[in-house]
């Protein structure tokens, strides 16, 4: 029963991020924005980055009391590829954040938007770690699966 609980509060928290990562990629738009969707990108993001902390959080509750236990789990080489995936999307989605923030308080000082080029770099930044976010389920199911195993 924990281990059904462990992966379920995994993929929820998972799928959470995903949303909340793909909203930012569809509102950072240079089309689009305005101040509301300033505020909103901030908001979105605030979730998206307590859904990325809740995948951490959840990923290292199934390391300490999952089925195969920890040292068969930090002996696998695949749950280093997973956290350095982790890593590199988290590093995108904390500069994301402190972009945003810069933002918005460059429209409430300046009462100015950001330009197209900067939207557009932000927006591939969030963009890659939508993408990088695609290999963890595979690299998640193979370690589960025991493939490359130690």
């Amino acid at each position: 029963m924990l281990e059904t609980l462990l992966v379920y509060t995994h993929i929820l928290a998972f799928l959470s991020w995903t949303v909340f990562l793909t909203s930012q990629t569809a509102l950072a738009r240079p089309e689009w924005i305005n101040a509301a969707v300033v505020d909103r990108l901030v908001r979105v993001d605030r979730i998206a980055l307590a859904a990325g902390a809740a995948v951490l959080a959840t990923g290292l509750a199934r390391v300490a009391w999952g089925a195969k236990g920890p040292q068969w789990t930090l002996a696998q080489p695949l749950l280093w590829g997973k956290l350095a995936l982790f890593g590199w999307m988290a590093w995108d989605s904390w500069r994301a954040h402190l972009e945003y923030l810069r933002w918005q308080r460059m429209l409430q000082v300046h009462g100015q938007l950001p330009s197209a080029d900067v939207i557009d770099t932000q927006r591939r930044r969030v963009m890659r770690a939508a993408h990088l976010m695609m290999w963890l389920p595979l690299l998640g199911v193979m370690l589960s699966r025991g493939w490359f195993a130690r």
